[in-house]
């Protein structure tokens, strides 16, 4: 039998079990194949503990000199794939520790000091996530300036706005991408949020009860870039709000990117035909040569089930938890880990993607055209002339069914036919029913005329450059 008592499994916790675990169990409850991606922040984690205790008088200075040359050894064994990661040894946590023994010997074991695996992995997927989360940002801002940029383009480019997917009202395409940006900017501050509460150092709370040891947390939660310290031991080991509330942002990021992806398929398909994407980002059929498929944005729309799958996942493992941690808590990784991945992933190919979209204006106007876009422009135009709104809403009802009937636009009615609906009705009523005169007129701030848009796009520019 070996001489280390981590790399026996029925030694690694106690004595007290008079059986080894079966290799079926061995397999069920061990999480390293997928908690090892958590090493940096368990060796981080450790580090500043060590420090701590040894600050204390807790451990020897010569302990702490052995821990760190230890913990550098595993870093480069583990960065240089050589580390040899142990089933048996369950987690990255014990992995790391045993290794940790064989190099320093009884300093590693003296590490474990005033700590146990409970706060201890709280403390790593709270690292780990606000690593994840300042990687993130970066990706949703990048999503926010490929739309601003791409407005920037085309406040000018005519496209038909829709409710009920039924052509309501002229807009510019600018306007149109810069609805996704306030979407995406608002899951922005949201990740902020998520970040402030993930920012709190669980360790010291030990198992559950806190430890008897003269620890200094302050000290571990400024070493680590902690905001500061959880306030109650027990919550401190099994809250995961911090995970739920991030697939929660992740979920309602994902909405807004399947949302934008919905709307790339309809505009590359042949009936809007609004846009077309680089080849890169399509694919062909095995069986008809002429279909370019828009599987990215497909994919990206798909993948907004998955994420949101995760969240129900996480808020169902937390429901019935009784304080304080229990073995559940090993399945809040998996769902965190791919959540993370799938979002990043996402955001990363659609800013990609929306970069060089190639956008058909004509397209767009054309389709404008087909669905009296500027009825509430003629509607506006005769309350401005003095008829109450609900009599000019029924007078433009009547001039449309006309236009249907004849097959032309309210535009294309001759002035002596519109009046026939309300004489006050004049020449200057053509310009009203153009598509750029019923845009331009509507210069309310976050409307659609392109003096707004480009203001618009100005204000996200300098926001996004603020950070």
């Amino acid at each position: 039998m070996s001489s280390d008592p981590l790399a026996n499994k029925a030694q690694a916790w106690s004595a007290l079990f008079s059986e080894p675990m079966s290799e079926l169990v061995q397999r069920y409850t061990a999480s390293v194949g997928f908690d090892k991606r958590l090493w940096r922040a368990d060796i981080d984690g450790s580090l500043a503990h060590a420090e701590m205790l040894a600050a204390q008088q807790i451990i020897g200075a010569d302990d702490l000199a052995a821990i760190r040359r230890g913990m550098a050894q595993i870093a480069l064994e583990i960065e240089s794939g050589r580390f040899e990661w142990k089933l048996e040894l369950e987690d990255v946590h014990l992995n790391i520790e045993a290794r940790l023994t064989a190099l320093v010997g009884d300093a590693g074991k003296r590490l474990h000091t005033g700590r146990s695996r409970n706060d201890q992995v709280a403390t790593d997927v709270r690292l780990w996530l606000r690593g994840e989360i300042d990687r993130i940002a970066p990706l949703l801002s990048a999503m926010q300036l490929a739309l601003v940029e791409l407005a920037a383009q085309h406040s000018e480019t005519v496209m038909p706005g829709f409710t009920h997917m039924q052509v309501a009202q002229p807009v510019s395409f600018a306007h149109h991408l810069l609805a996704y940006v306030e979407m995406f900017a608002r899951d922005a501050e949201r990740l902020a949020d998520v970040r402030r509460r993930t920012n709190r150092l669980p360790l010291g709370a030990a198992a559950l009860a806190g430890t008897s040891y003269p620890l200094d947390r302050e000290r571990v939660a400024k070493t680590l870039g902690f905001d500061g310290v959880c306030q109650n031991s027990l919550d401190a080991v099994s809250d995961r709000d911090f995970a739920l509330e991030f697939a929660a942002f992740a979920s309602i990021c994902m909405v807004h990117v399947s949302r934008l992806a919905e709307e790339i398929v309809l505009w590359m398909s042949q009936n809007f035909g609004f846009i077309d994407l680089a080849d890169r980002y399509c694919t062909g059929s095995s069986i008809m040569p002429q279909k370019r498929n828009p599987d990215v944005a497909e994919l990206a729309r798909g993948k907004s089930g998955r994420v949101v799958g995760h969240l129900m996942g996480l808020i169902t493992l937390m429901k019935g938890q009784p304080l304080t941690y229990n073995k559940d808590n090993q399945e809040d990784k998996e769902p965190l880990f791919d959540t993370v991945d799938t979002l990043a992933d996402t955001l990363r190919i659609m800013a990609e993607m929306t970069s060089g979209m190639k956008v058909k204006a004509d397209a767009m106007e054309r389709a404008a055209l087909k669905g009296y876009a500027t009825a509430t422009d003629l509607a506006d135009y005769l309350v401005k002339k003095g008829l109450p709104f609900r009599d000019a809403h029924e007078t433009v009802a009547h001039a449309v069914k006309v236009a249907l009937q004849r097959g032309v636009d309210l535009a294309e009615l001759p002035l002596a036919d519109l009046q026939q609906f309300n004489a006050a009705i004049g020449d200057d009523v053509f310009a009203v029913l153009t598509l750029r005169g019923s845009m331009g007129a509507r210069k309310v701030l976050g409307g659609t005329a392109p003096a707004q848009v480009l203001a618009q796009v100005a204000r996200h520019r300098a926001r996004l450059a603020a950070g």
